[in-house]
């Protein structure tokens, strides 16, 4: 029996974001990503194929250098330049009636009243269609672009990101009760004193007196998407994230790490169905196997090999151009004090006994998570995903907007027929819509600790 898959859009601000080199296609409009009908273009047809979401990456920093130079960024336009991903959301949710906007934001890029202020602001303008994919950035130009000497620490980033969500949240939460604003106009009282309130934070890393100028939004709390795939960064998931973004290689992977997760929060306390998780993938239809091949192999002659294995390199803190081929990739993990998780994925799902090399590592790169198919061929895939526990699919671009118009023009109607994705939106919230209930996080999440008031119902 089909299960109905979300779908989100996931692009960034930026020339070439996961497929590197295809911004040289002479379709690809990421070359236009400063101009707003781009955006605007791409958010009015995601809304007509009735996906969930726009899923906007970021990237506050260079990554690692390749060959001991940081020249291949702006010399291929490898996720270089790169906007800012919360400037579009306002022209876009003016567009759009249901579609949701989830940006990326880590620690290091906003004060935590900042960013909690400018959140709360577009949920309120969007009517609570806002997600927060919560990242910890493993760039070190990131890092040294906002004043501090280097990339700070694997493990000890995620500490910084959890005292910065334990300040977030008590902003959002607890700042304000529920019926603190009365808007009596005989008397001129608009908000009730004794129901604003400071947080007085002090903590290690952050110091916050509050309240939250911003009254509480349609979600108080964004909704809460990360992707870390490291032990610690596993673990923090299954504390705060609603959504998580897994790149598996096959589904059989995908139904592992789900396993894996879910057992994390069964013991955590936590409902393991209360997680949802979306797998990111890429698609080239065509009407027959042949054309659809044809299609992927001309797409294949705009891609950029060396700024792929630049680009891998640069998010995991290892720059590949100066590693021997045949290095043991176990040596590699403590040396990746940038993003250990797909190293950690790759080792994880070799035979027993195995000793992968980076070698190895350039061909699983290679697979760029891309399905070619027909409309059908791709819905019977996509169904193998569904049935390996993937919730949804955050659908990675070759070409902007043409991979997304193709699949929703061609592959959507498929997947409506076969049950595995919605003909209409549901109302409310992003959070309503993706998870039904009402439109809060719910009572066992951390940051319902800061409430101090429970009068709206919480599901």
């Amino acid at each position: 029996m089909s299960r109905e898959l979300k779908f989100n859009v996931f692009t960034m601000n930026t020339v070439s974001h996961v497929n590197q080199g295809i911004w040289r296609h002479p379709e690809n409009k990421t070359v236009l990503h400063n101009e707003l009908e781009t955006w605007i273009e791409l958010a009015q047809l995601a809304e007509r194929g009735r996906f969930d979401a726009i899923f906007l990456a970021d990237g506050a920093g260079l990554g690692g250098d390749f060959g001991g130079s940081w020249d291949i960024y702006p010399e291929r336009g490898l996720m270089f330049p790169i906007g800012d991903p919360l400037m579009l959301v306002p022209a876009m949710v003016q567009a759009t009636e249901h579609l949701g906007f989830i940006y990326t934001s880590a620690p290091i890029q906003h004060p935590p009243y900042s960013f909690a202020r400018s959140a709360a602001t577009l949920d309120h303008l969007s009517r609570g269609r806002i997600g927060w994919n919560i990242v910890t950035n493993a760039s070190a130009n990131a890092h040294r672009n906002v004043g501090l000497d280097g990339l700070v620490e694997h493990d000890k980033r995620y500490t910084i990101a959890e005292e910065y969500l334990e300040v977030v949240y008590k902003l959002w939460e607890g700042s304000w009760d529920d019926d603190a604003i009365i808007r009596d106009v005989a008397n001129g009282v608009y908000a009730d004193p004794s129901m604003v309130h400071k947080i007085d934070h002090s903590g290690e890393f952050f110091r916050c007196e509050g309240p939250l100028q911003v009254a509480p939004s349609p979600q108080r709390t964004p909704m809460l998407f990360q992707a870390g795939g490291s032990d610690v960064g596993r673990n923090f998931g299954v504390r705060h994230a609603e959504g998580i973004f897994v790149m598996s290689d096959t589904p059989t992977d995908a139904a592992r790490v789900v396993q894996d997760m879910r057992a994390r929060a069964r013991d955590a306390g936590r409902a393991p169905e209360t997680l949802q998780f979306f797998q990111g993938l890429t698609f080239v239809v065509g009407s027959t196997m042949k054309e659809a091949e044809e299609k992927a192999a001309a797409l294949d002659e705009y891609l950029d090999p060396v700024a792929a294995m630049a680009y891998r390199g640069g998010f995991m803190g290892i720059d590949f151009a100066t590693v021997d081929p045949d290095t043991p990739l176990k040596e590699l993990i403590k040396a990746a004090d940038g993003i250990q998780g797909p190293l950690k994925l790759f080792i994880d799902k070799q035979p027993a006994g195995a000793n992968p090399t980076v070698r190895d590592l350039s061909a699983f790169f290679g697979a760029k998570y891309r399905v070619v198919g027909t409309p059908e061929s791709i819905a019977d895939e996509l169904n193998e995903w569904a049935s390996a526990g993937i919730d949804g699919i955050n659908m990675i671009s070759i070409v902007t907007p043409g991979t997304y118009r193709d699949f929703i023009d061609h592959v959507v109607p498929v997947l409506q027929d076969r049950g595995l994705m919605k003909r209409e939106y549901a109302p409310g919230t992003l959070r309503e819509k993706l998870f039904g209930g009402g439109p809060r996080l719910p009572e066992w999440h951390p940051a319902a600790q800061y409430r101090t008031t429970s009068k709206v119902a919480v599901q």
